[in-house]
């Protein structure tokens, strides 16, 4: 396992982890001057880390030209103020293109989404991030859902690999994770970072806490980064009221809202962001865009969130 740069840099969050979503033009094409602008706001609000071309920035969609336009200017917007950490998946080979080109774009490290469509074991996908791992210099974090679920002793293997510093959890079982955080802290000597990677991790964040895992994804940061840094100042300071009252007035209502319509973790916090006044296009196909009614209910959440920690719009 190595003690690398990224892992330092995210080892302490001071922030929200920030997934900026991919902003396309009129005519559909990716617009790298409105993501450089939504990036840039998102890192001087005080996001931790730029995790750019991700699930909330819709990394299916995106081709590996445009892939690596974005990169770099994710990278150019942070200006090495905070780390910039991109998406890489579908399989072995295009995952290692990807990887490169974001090496090639200035990135600081990888979040290795899952394989594409196919149900591995757990030796093909040690055998998979591996080999994706060994492809650049880059840090590599091993995202864990949908088809990519480890048993403790492939996440300890996970932690010897060279290149590979974290794993994000985006499934959710807490005895599991318990007994990978128990397993790699037994067997592996050194730093290892853990993530909470479920959609609006905030709502999770408590639980998360008690097995020592305080970095988290923020969607809500995109387009209302004042309530979600309040909210980490209080899970990370240990003010239950506050985060108690921010999840029952904001985060479980805007959980509530987001299951509505398949796709709304991106859709609904892409909306969010143009309510916001950043014109950020709409998501690509096969997402679509969100109900005008939910639009308008997001826009009252938004009101309500910014109310409930004293700020106003």
């Amino acid at each position: 396992m190595t003690s690398a740069p990224l892992a330092a840099r995210l080892s302490i969050p001071s922030g929200p982890l920030f997934f900026p979503v991919t902003a396309y033009g009129p005519d559909g094409t990716v617009d790298p001057g409105v993501y450089r602008e939504h990036v840039r706001r998102g890192v001087e609000a005080g996001a931790a880390a730029v995790f750019a071309c991700c699930g909330t920035g819709e990394f299916h969609a995106l081709v590996p030209e445009e892939f690596e336009v974005l990169v770099r200017a994710a990278v150019e917007a942070a200006g090495g103020r905070v780390p910039v950490v991109a998406g890489a998946g579908y399989g072995t080979a295009l995952a290692v293109r990807y990887a490169r080109l974001a090496e090639t774009a200035g990135a600081d490290g990888l979040l290795a989404m899952p394989p594409y469509l196919v149900k591995a074991g757990q030796e093909g996908l040690l055998r998979h991030y591996r080999e994706l791992a060994a492809a650049t210099a880059l840090d590599v974090i091993v995202y864990q859902r949908d088809n990519a679920v480890f048993t403790p002793a492939s996440v300890v293997e996970l932690a010897r690999t060279e290149g590979v510093v974290g794993f994000k959890d985006g499934i959710g079982d807490l005895d599991l994770m318990q007994r990978i955080v128990s397993a790699v802290r037994s067997e592996v000597p050194g730093e290892f970072l853990y993530f909470n990677g479920l959609p609006t991790a905030e709502l999770t964040g408590l639980a998360y806490r008690g097995l020592g895992i305080t970095l988290y994804s923020s969607a809500v940061f995109c387009f209302a980064p004042e309530v979600a840094l309040a909210f980490h100042r209080a899970l990370n300071t240990g003010d239950d009221t506050t985060v108690n009252r921010l999840l029952d007035g904001f985060y479980r209502p805007f959980a509530d809202l987001r299951a509505r319509g398949r796709g709304y973790a991106v859709a609904l916090v892409k909306a969010g962001v143009r309510l916001r006044g950043l014109d950020v296009g709409e998501v690509r196909p096969p997402l679509h865009e969100p109900a005008e009614d939910h639009v308008k209910q997001l826009a009252q959440l938004i009101d309500r969130g910014y109310a409930l920690i004293g700020e106003e719009l």
